[in-house]
């Protein structure tokens, strides 16, 4: 089988649409070395196209995949290219685009398109990353179950338990957010919920993450630590240790730093979101994202210790074990399979 992989992500310097391009692919030739996956974009080698990004999907990728005799072709961010000459796999990671435009406030042509590409049936498979979501496609763009599968993710084998941050006995003890700084994230309330923990027990707040445009800034306050953009290989320690990684977001497709959180053995609590539900099972408390008193006393409870602490950290590991890149790998393979059934009937 020749795969084309859109490999726009790959631009992007941090983020889980990043981390699943890269990890999927990696995993896929691994497992399936018969198997030829070619990376195309129309902006490799850090070219932006701009205006020509729609002859692009029309014209450029049509020439790249029959240059590189690709049989089918997976669009990893909502994309498949606009004439459908071979069967493709469309990744659907949410629908905040279509939700709330607060939350994608740049996503206007996936806003536009990506429906389209849905409805007529230009995607011949649509995969997303949870069945919270695949159930929230199939009502939204009214299309067939059949079309839609579920494929959960994975973190990375990086992301494992480190001690290097205690080498450093001044560091604080800290809850810890990593992800995109933007509106569905719900960071105003973290940050209110953890004020009356800091003044108790004198812990900080470190938020690690790409701050979005849309984003509203932060006042500077005493144990609030905002990283920014965080390189891969420090986020292990962050995770390790940190008293508890806290995630209050409004919805999620996934939720993939609560996975690399709990694979490095660290105490998770999180929203209600029902995506996020399949990632941590019972593996850590779910709040409601809107009510900051319940964070309040689940931060408390962490930071008084206990045993509390050492079952969400076995509980953590346990769950993470569950997820891996080849099972994504071979979930994946099999939708590639069935694109390309569906596509010669």
């Amino acid at each position: 089988m020749r795969v084309a992989v859109d490999a726009t992500p790959l631009t992007l310097t941090s983020g889980g649409l990043a981390r699943y391009t890269s990890e999927l692919v990696l995993a896929l030739t691994t497992q399936f070395p018969e198997d030829e996956y070619y990376l195309v974009s129309d902006q490799m080698g850090g070219r932006d196209l701009g205006a020509l990004e729609r002859k692009w999907w029309l014209w450029g990728l049509q020439r790249e995949m029959h240059r590189r005799h690709a049989e089918i072709f997976h669009g990893t961010n909502f994309e498949v290219p606009y004439l459908p000459t071979r069967p493709s796999v469309m990744s659907l990671h949410d629908l905040s685009p279509w939700m709330d435009r607060a939350w994608r406030h740049a996503a206007g042509r996936v806003r536009s398109r990506t429906p389209l590409l849905i409805k007529l049936g230009i995607a011949t498979m649509i995969v997303t990353d949870s069945q919270a979501v695949r159930k929230q496609a199939i009502e939204h763009f009214r299309v067939h179950p059949d079309r839609v599968a579920a494929v959960p993710l994975a973190a990375s084998a990086r992301f494992r338990p480190t001690c290097r941050a205690r080498e450093a006995t001044h560091i604080r003890p800290y809850f810890l957010y990593v992800g995109a700084l933007e509106p569905r994230k719900n960071l105003p309330l973290l940050v209110e919920a953890w004020r009356p923990v800091r003044d108790r027990h004198n812990i900080d707040l470190v938020l690690a993450g790409r701050s979005r445009e849309d984003f509203p800034v932060l006042a500077h306050e005493p144990g609030l630590r905002i990283l920014g953009e965080t390189q891969d290989e420090d986020l292990p320690a962050l995770y390790s240790q940190a008293l508890a990684f806290v995630y209050p977001s409004l919805y999620e497709g996934f939720g993939l730093p609560i996975l690399e959180a709990m694979q490095c053995g660290a105490c998770v609590i999180t929203s209600t979101d029902p995506a996020i539900g399949e990632v941590i099972g019972d593996a850590g408390p779910r709040l409601d994202p809107r009510n900051a008193r319940a964070w309040t006393e689940a931060m408390l409870q962490c930071a008084a210790g206990g045993d509390w602490l050492a079952r969400g950290r076995e509980s953590s590991l346990a769950r993470a074990s569950q997820f891996s890149w080849e099972r994504v790998a071979r979930a994946t393979r099999e939708i590639y399979i069935e694109a390309q059934r569906r596509f010669h009937v």
